[in-house]
């Protein structure tokens, strides 16, 4: 008498992604409810030669402003990239609760950006306030 081996079936192995699609809906649909409700930084993208531009530039006891060329304006003073941390110290000392404001035009080198905000750390502070200025055609 022959036994007959039982045959093996291969199953092939399936994955029941339907538990994966219902949780993926459900974090969409929970972005899509606390996303109006998250409070957004206050970034000023301040606009050519708006009245609020000019408010925002006053309500500051210190600016720094890059502009499109790399050249620095401290407190409307220009300033070489080199003497820009002791001319912070210095206005540290005046202001030692002020927070800096730091308008960087949107061409400006992003290197420019760093090195200011290096400058600001070695000069003692800990926060600014960046405000993006849109590049103009006519500089």
């Amino acid at each position: 008498m022959r036994r007959s081996r039982p045959s093996l079936s291969i199953e092939e192995p399936t994955i029941n992604i339907t538990p994966l699609i219902d949780v993926v809906f459900v974090v969409l649909i929970m972005f899509i409810l606390i996303a109006p409700l998250v409070d957004k930084e206050n970034v000023h993208l301040a606009k050519g030669s708006s009245s609020e531009e000019h408010e925002l530039k006053e309500s500051s006891l210190i600016s720094l402003v890059v502009k499109k060329n790399s050249e620095l304006l401290l407190n409307r003073i220009p300033v070489d990239l080199e003497d820009l941390p002791y001319r912070l110290k210095e206005v540290k000392s005046l202001y030692p609760e002020a927070t800096p404001q730091l308008f960087h035009d949107r061409m400006a080198p992003f290197g420019t950006y760093q090195e200011v905000k290096l400058a600001m750390e070695v000069a003692g502070f800990s926060e600014m306030e960046l405000v993006v200025e849109p590049s103009t055609k006519n500089e």
